[in-house]
């Protein structure tokens, strides 16, 4: 349900006046460039490759991914909580080259504590473009060429192996860091049993989550 950013601030009036259920936050989405063609659009699960800038209320940009660090893009998994919940949920069904504005509330965002410069309850702003979307490990269609020694369970070495040879695939250099950060996170939710291994049933399970 879309909601006006007024009536997301007085949400918890609302509630104490009528006893209802806090309505659920939303990310604003304006679709700033859509190139002509796509040949696939982002899922849960698609490993994205974005440049973006952030910026508070009052327009003054906190990062930029072209100005900042090492300048590179950053890639994550969509959909597994690598980054804010805004994002997660605004970077869905895009294409390649496509570009968005975000608006993200605090609750979609770094919520009542804040994080590093953002305040807390800072409703941010987004412009992010993807730049390349890819078969992430999440999706069926790599759970056989990860399986390398076909027991039909992915093991961690088997999740970093199959990342590193999809970046060296498409000339970026492996990095080991974000490899084993993304094969920690889809452990976590997805190795139910706590066994060490997902089985293909534990890998293509949906999540109401995700």
């Amino acid at each position: 349900m879309l909601l006006a950013v007024l009536s997301w601030l007085c949400s918890s009036l609302l509630v104490s006046v009528s006893g209802g259920k806090l309505p659920e936050a939303e990310v604003q989405i304006e679709v700033l460039h859509r190139p002509f063609l796509c040949h696939r659009k982002s899922k849960y699960g698609d490993i994205l490759l974005v440049h973006h800038n952030g910026y508070f209320e009052n327009g003054t940009m906190f990062h930029s991914s072209r100005a900042e660090g090492d300048k590179q893009a950053v890639w994550f998994t969509l959909g597994i909580r690598e980054v804010i919940k805004g994002w997660d949920k605004g970077l869905q069904d895009m294409c390649s080259g496509e570009k968005r504005k975000l608006v993200v509330p605090p609750a979609l965002a770094y919520g009542k504590e804040g994080r590093g410069k953002i305040p807390p309850e800072s409703t941010l702003t987004f412009v992010i473009e993807v730049l390349e979307i890819r078969n992430g490990p999440r999706s069926h269609e790599s759970f056989q060429e990860m399986d390398l020694n076909d027991d039909w369970r992915l093991s961690k070495d088997e999740v970093k192996v199959y990342l590193r040879k999809e970046f060296e695939r498409h000339g970026y250099a492996p990095n080991d860091t974000l490899h084993e950060n993304m094969m920690e996170d889809i452990f976590a939710k997805e190795d139910e049993n706590k066994d060490g291994f997902i089985s293909s049933r534990e890998f293509t399970y949906k999540h109401d989550e995700l």
